[in-house]
């Protein structure tokens, strides 16, 4: 079975070392340290039960370096509505010790010996069946499918009890095992494609090594497969993926029928009848025509899927939030794992990071963001699985809108048929309202008071407007070297429908290291007090500042409307 890289969670500086060799395992691994316990960790988290369920929960493995009771005791709510479970493993903080805990079926033995094998201890495997013959049964290694677990259960059970077994097909891996093998034994492991019906006495393992080519469109597509492997009398766990014809990427009766089916979708080019790009796709399998629309290839061995056509090119723009780990979404953490090109420019790249070497990182100027939304189309356009990064959220003032312009004013069919997906993120002006407690808790306009892309003129009226409307107002891009005057005429048009005590928030460099937040008047403000990394933000009439008891100022504008005697 295959999870994605798994996180290595530690609580202190003491687990680091052992981390570290653990992570070297892995390409993709994280190490997640406890934050202010913990310093050189990929990410940083604040409460251990949480961060190991939400890790459980989307299916990632994990190696938390602890005492196993720690994490027992953690998962065990999620354990009794537990389905198909990741690995899951304990590591003594030194790394004198290796116990694997859950995952029996995820491969989580073999995790455990190869964490084992690089710490140079012996792992702690309890698995009878492993203990025994060496092998999981039950858990076949990538490339083959097991028929039926519970059958499988009662069959290893047999054999744990005296039983011997003779192989039939071709299955490498058993011959390093330690089965009791017999040629005239009652129970049998049968590998191969063909639909045997299951029985006790019988352990069902299938190759994944049918191809399974789609020409044109099909209705009820799922049904129809299943159909047309039963006239085959191919088992559908042998079935590796579906192939169509590239001009087909966009379809989403394909992609829903790859994903009800369990298996990938790849594309050929140039498109031909199904036969013709069943026999182009695996020369040498055998070809099994089933009407003009659909035809089988059966391989000999299983198919490694990366080599036959090529997938439909995805391209996510994300936002990583203010900076700060906790704050990025799971969606854009999930997406960051997957993808094989990043983009973007380079400070917020490598905000983005840490990356796995065969990660390619297309670092940019800020101010190339067309060039760079194109270079993206251009990669995704390959097959490539392709990340556009912005700060903040990917939709205010940052890259979503330049990869739907881009797309836009293209008439290639490679690009439209590239999977496209806006990932949000924290915006700037949403998380420095959040450190000040509830600035924008009503109506509020956002703003960028560059004028790079619009006209000043258009930008004063705007400003205007909004003040006269009595919207709270964020800026972003509020001043810089090259128009150092523009803050203070726009603090001109604001005070013209505003009191001089207005409350006014300044978030610096908000969810990065050194941030600070300040909250003043709009009497007291000056451009002096600002610089392009602070976003402001500006009350309405209704905007309230009050003492924390901790010291500095909650704001917040009410969400009523009308002159109440708080402010």
């Amino acid at each position: 079975m295959t999870h994605s890289a798994p996180a290595i969670v530690i609580l202190g500086n003491g687990s680091l070392a052992t981390a570290r060799k653990i992570a070297q395992l892995y390409p993709g691994a994280l190490i997640h340290g406890l934050a202010e316990r913990v310093e050189g960790a990929d990410r940083v988290y604040h409460e251990f039960g949480a961060t190991l369920r939400e890790l459980y929960q989307q299916d990632t493995p994990i190696i938390a370096l602890c005492a196993a009771g720690i994490v027992i005791r953690t998962l065990a709510p999620l354990l009794l509505e537990k389905g198909a479970e990741p690995p899951v493993l304990a590591v003594a903080e030194d790394g004198s010790a290796v116990v694997p805990l859950l995952g029996g079926l995820g491969g989580v033995n073999g995790m455990a010996r190869e964490i084992a094998a690089g710490l140079d201890v012996a792992a702690a495997i309890t698995t009878s069946g492993e203990l025994r013959f060496g092998t999981c049964l039950l858990n076949p290694p990538d490339g083959y499918a097991l028929g039926d677990l519970e059958l499988g259960k009662r069959f290893v059970s047999d054999l744990l009890a005296g039983e011997h077994v003779r192989i039939e097909g071709a299955a490498p891996w058993l011959a390093q095992a330690q089965l009791p093998q017999d040629a005239e034994a009652h129970l049998s492991i049968h590998v191969g494609s063909a639909e045997r019906a299951p029985t006790a006495n019988e352990l069902l393992i299938y190759p994944r090594s049918v191809l399974l080519a789609v020409s044109a469109g099909v209705a009820d597509l799922p049904q129809t497969i299943r159909a047309a492997l039963r006239q085959a009398q191919v088992a559908a766990q042998s079935l590796a993926c579906l192939l169509a014809p590239a001009t087909e990427m966009a379809s989403p009766t394909l992609r829903e029928a790859a994903l009800e089916l369990g298996v990938p979708l790849r594309f050929s080019s140039p498109a031909g009848a199904a036969s013709e790009m069943a026999r182009r796709a695996l020369p040498g399998a055998t070809i099994i025509p089933i009407d003009g629309h659909l035809a089988l290839a059966i391989a000999e061995q299983p198919l490694n899927v990366s080599q036959i056509g090529q997938p439909r090119g995805r391209l996510a723009v994300i936002g990583l939030g203010p900076g700060a780990a906790e704050l990025m979404v799971p969606a854009v953490k999930a997406e960051l794992a997957r993808a094989t090109d990043v983009l973007g420019y380079e400070t917020y790249v490598r905000m983005a990071g840490p990356f796995r070497p065969d990660q390619v990182l297309h670092c940019t100027d800020n101010r190339e963001e067309m060039q760079r939304a194109r270079h993206a189309f251009e990669l995704a356009a390959q097959g490539r699985s392709v990340i556009v990064v912005s700060s903040g959220d990917p939709g205010v003032f940052a890259m979503a809108a330049a990869v739907l312009e881009a797309l836009h004013e293209s008439s290639d069919p490679a690009w439209h048929s590239v999977e496209l997906e806006i990932l949000p993120g924290v915006s700037a002006s949403l998380a420095t309202a959040a450190q000040a407690g509830a600035p924008l808790g009503h109506d509020f306009c956002v703003m960028s008071l560059s004028d790079n892309l619009k006209p000043w003129s258009i930008i004063e009226k705007r400003l205007d407007l909004a003040a006269e409307a009595d919207l709270a107002l964020a800026f972003y891009n509020p001043i810089s070297r090259s128009r150092p005057w523009q803050l203070g005429r726009a603090l001109e048009i604001v005070a013209q429908h505003r009191r001089p005590k207005t409350p006014v928030v300044l978030g610096r460099d908000i969810g990065r290291p050194g941030q600070t937040l300040r909250v003043i008047t709009l009497g007291a403000l000056t451009p002096e007090q600002v610089d392009m990394r602070t976003m402001v933000l500006i009350g309405s009439s209704t905007t309230c500042v009050f003492p924390r008891a901790e010291g500095g100022d909650w704001v917040y504008t009410p969400r009523w409307y009308g002159n109440k005697p708080l402010c």
